[in-house]
């Protein structure tokens, strides 16, 4: 083993390979070398040396992705070292923040300085880099993903060279905003990131069973009348749990702890687990399961501030596959998933959730032009997929559906060429700034070509 001041592991013989998982566990992989840079000059040198070596490189973040985007026997790069919030301009409403910063640790340190990101996801585990190189998203009338919330960039390129961008520079590096704010880790390992902030501010949180006919009729509303909207049905019933997210003046009025624990931690992490392990090992079992589920939250309404609202603990393991499509086409969509499930010998333990998000101007965006609603299907880790994931991306492609970078599916680069306008952009912006490929891997060559 040889040792730098950054930490590193360079073997000989690939069963003393250090071994990386994703979250899930259905991605594993042996890099070369397994790299934690303690700053970005160290980073740097790090790419300058794969390169001579002849090794790809990669970053990983927190591994929530259940694509292998961050797979490779190169060298891995872990940003544990790269974390901390850089600078903060109240004039400008920005936060300047290292890519290895976690949204959590994000969001308590904006908190504590008055600040907030207008929009999340329903998680903050996630790195911040690896959050917006996916598509990382939430739920929104006007205010879109995390990657759209991103005003400037910093990134090493493929010779060790450091590049910075944003909409504001030259036409080149407008070039490189517009793409590596969603870059699938393909453009280069990105260092810093430069979020828009706003004071902070209170949500009221209001969630309501509803039935699946309910929501699916009055969707348009729910949407229209909310900032944010979201819902779950519950395969094998007709039930679903609602969730309206609106600003409010206030006054604070958070969830009582007794009923935080009951609900948030109790019902759905600890009694959703042992009845996912039950559907798991009985599948019999899962649409009794299903009914009680679905009925168990009751309804509630609570004021606190952003990340206490848009997110919440998610304990129990999943697979997923998650697809964007057309807002006008979601109903239908859904409809043909319900009655696909229906007609099927399927057993689906896990809620579907249901997004919505505005158009936006990335280039690989799910949401790149068009005013979008996302559908994610799940199983319970160790359930098979296949069947289920297969039958609904056939749905979901037949509807135009882009699906989600960091989450299962099974399309190549000739579909995206058809499903993006702007992916021969993507695709030649990668030519000039990673001819080589130091940061391509398998997946990669599948989705964007070679």
């Amino acid at each position: 083993m040889e040792t730098t001041r950054y930490r590193t592991s360079r073997d000989k013989a690939s069963e003393h390979r250090s071994v990386w998982r994703n979250w899930d566990g259905n991605v594993t992989a042996r890099p070369a070398r397994d790299v934690a840079p303690a700053s970005v000059e160290e980073l740097r040198a790090v790419v300058r040396q794969a390169a001579e070596d002849g090794l790809t490189v990669k970053p990983v973040g927190s591994g929530h992705s259940f694509t292998p985007a961050a797979a490779t026997d190169g060298v891995l790069i872990r940003p544990d070292h790269l974390t901390g919030i850089r600078a903060i301009d109240r004039q400008a409403g920005t936060v300047t923040v290292e890519a290895g910063t976690r949204l959590k640790t994000l969001n308590l340190a904006l908190a504590r300085e008055g600040l907030s990101l207008t929009n999340m996801g329903d998680i903050m585990e996630q790195t911040v880099s690896g959050a917006i190189s996916t598509g990382t998203h939430g739920t929104g009338r006007e205010s879109a993903s995390i990657a759209a919330q991103v005003r400037g960039l910093e990134l090493v390129t493929a010779d060790g060279s450091l590049l910075t961008c944003s909409d504001k520079g030259t036409d080149e590096e407008r070039a490189v905003f517009a793409a590596a704010r969603i870059g699938l880790g393909a453009l280069g390992v990105v260092t810093a990131i430069t979020f828009a902030v706003e004071p902070l501010f209170l949500l009221t949180a209001r969630e309501e069973p509803m039935t699946f006919d309910q929501v699916t009729a009055t969707f348009d509303e729910l949407h229209t009348e909310n900032e944010h909207f979201e819902f779950y049905w519950f395969p094998h019933t007709g039930n679903c749990n609602t969730k309206r997210n609106n600003r409010s003046a206030g006054p604070l009025a958070p969830v009582g702890r007794l009923s935080s624990w009951f609900e948030d931690e109790f019902l759905s992490n600890g009694l959703f687990q042992v009845a996912s392990s039950l559907g798991r090992t009985v599948p019999a079992t899962i649409p009794a399961i299903a009914k009680i589920s679905s009925r168990a939250l009751s309804a509630r309404t609570y004021t606190d501030i952003p990340y206490k609202v848009f997110t919440s603990p998610r304990r129990v393991r999943f697979t997923e596959m998650e697809y964007a499509v057309p807002r006008e086409a979601l109903v239908e969509t859904l409809r043909e998933l319900k009655t696909m499930v229906d007609r099927s010998d399927l057993r689906i333990s896990f809620p579907v959730e249901v997004r919505t998000a505005p158009a936006d101007d990335i280039t690989l965006s799910t949401a790149s032009a068009r005013e979008s609603a996302y559908i994610a299907v799940h199983v319970y880790r160790g359930t098979p997929c296949h069947q289920y994931f297969s039958a609904a991306e056939r749905i979901f492609t037949a509807h135009d559906g882009r699906p989600h970078w960091g989450k299962l599916h099974t399309r190549d680069a000739d579909d995206f060429a058809k499903a993006y306008p702007r992916f021969a952009e993507f695709t030649a912006l990668r030519d000039r700034l990673d001819p080589d490929r130091r940061f391509g891997n398998a997946y990669l060559r599948r989705v964007l070509g070679d």
